[in-house]
């Protein structure tokens, strides 16, 4: 009798921003296929989802599993959060994207910033001072302007063997700030995906004494705050070949402004203030191949025709990227070619 180790993940009650928990269960001769993960159940009061005492359970139902790269018969499974009478928790972000045959394609850029636990500072910064300014290193190579490679590659080489769909890495534009990209059809996928990415990094800086910081603005001062882009397409924008159609999705987003800044992330503020590639937070613009807009039309979509995606650089790097792509999914549906 073989035994499986099941780590079930799922986001907690804190608002607005929301953290990953997760326990393990064992299962006997697990076949890991998703439609075999049992619905489990956790203490809601410990997570503020629940009153403490009675009608405290929350239940646990798997959406999507899978294979542990660190754990030896392990398996990753993502689960969402539902009320003991079976209705979606009012925590439970992903039972709101309205995808239901998956025409929405996201692509999400993470950004963050790993972090010393002993100094609580980000790698290369010096303690009681800083390191040179920005310029050097983005897409940096040397151990002079490179800090905490180790670490971004083993994440790579773990959710691509976790079956990700992960495209690739870099190190951005501030010391220590790196990000990394997933991509996946439908607006429930690639949450998941993000999820258990951010999983299996949180969970490998354990083992190196470091964190990681998805705070969008945790270096004060002439420094890049950290984002998780958003590039979206559907149909339309895949196939429509009209820059009057672009430009009317663009403008779908202007009226609801408030609406997508309110679930970009908290302290976001603090990042989209007009500087350091962002627009600011109270303004609404798109361009073509402009890093300073709210949302940018790619140069490659323009040289296709304007057949292919958008990007909406607003969200914050610890935004809950089941809520971006709800949001975004919403918005682009008010619009008919």
């Amino acid at each position: 009798m073989s035994k499986a180790k099941l780590e079930y993940i799922w986001l907690d009650g804190y608002f607005p921003t929301q953290n990953m928990r997760s326990k393990t269960k064992i299962e006997d001769d697990f076949s890991g296929k998703l439609e075999d993960c049992p619905i489990w159940s956790f203490d809601g009061s410990s997570t503020k989802q629940a009153q403490a005492g009675k009608g405290s359970d929350c239940l646990l139902k798997p959406v999507a599993i899978f294979p542990d790269p660190a754990r030896k018969n392990g398996y990753l499974v993502m689960a969402e959060v539902f009320n003991a009478d079976g209705t979606p928790h009012e925590t439970n972000s992903r039972a709101t994207i309205d995808d239901e045959n998956d025409d929405f394609w996201f692509g999400f850029e993470q950004e963050y910033f790993i972090m010393d636990a002993k100094t609580q500072l980000p790698l290369g910064f010096p303690v009681g001072g800083y390191p040179g300014p920005q310029g050097l290193y983005y897409c940096s190579v040397g151990g002079l302007n490179t800090h905490g490679r180790r670490i971004v590659e083993k994440h790579a080489d773990l959710c691509i063997e976790a079956g990700l769909n992960f495209e690739g890495i870099n190190q951005e534009v501030a010391c220590g700030q790196w990000e990394f990209q997933i991509f996946a059809k439908g607006g429930k996928r690639a949450g998941d995906e993000i999820w258990i990415s951010r999983y299996l990094l949180d969970r490998l800086c354990e083992e190196y004494g470091y964190y990681i910081e998805y705070h969008p603005k945790p270096v004060k001062g002439d420094w890049n705050g950290s984002g998780m882009h958003a590039n979206f397409s559907n149909s339309l924008l895949r196939t429509c070949g009209s820059k009057e159609v672009y430009e009317k999705v663009c403008e779908a987003f202007r009226p609801v402004t408030k609406e997508h800044i309110a679930v970009y992330g908290e302290f976001n503020d603090e990042r989209l203030t007009g500087d350091h590639e962002t627009a600011a937070i109270t303004d609404f613009s798109y361009g073509v191949s402009d890093r300073g807009a709210s949302i940018r039309i790619p140069i490659i979509t323009v040289e296709k025709g304007y057949k292919g995606w958008l990007e909406d650089r607003r969200p914050a790097s610890n935004a809950d990227p089941y809520k971006v792509a709800a949001r975004i999914i919403k918005t682009v549906k008010t619009v008919e070619a």
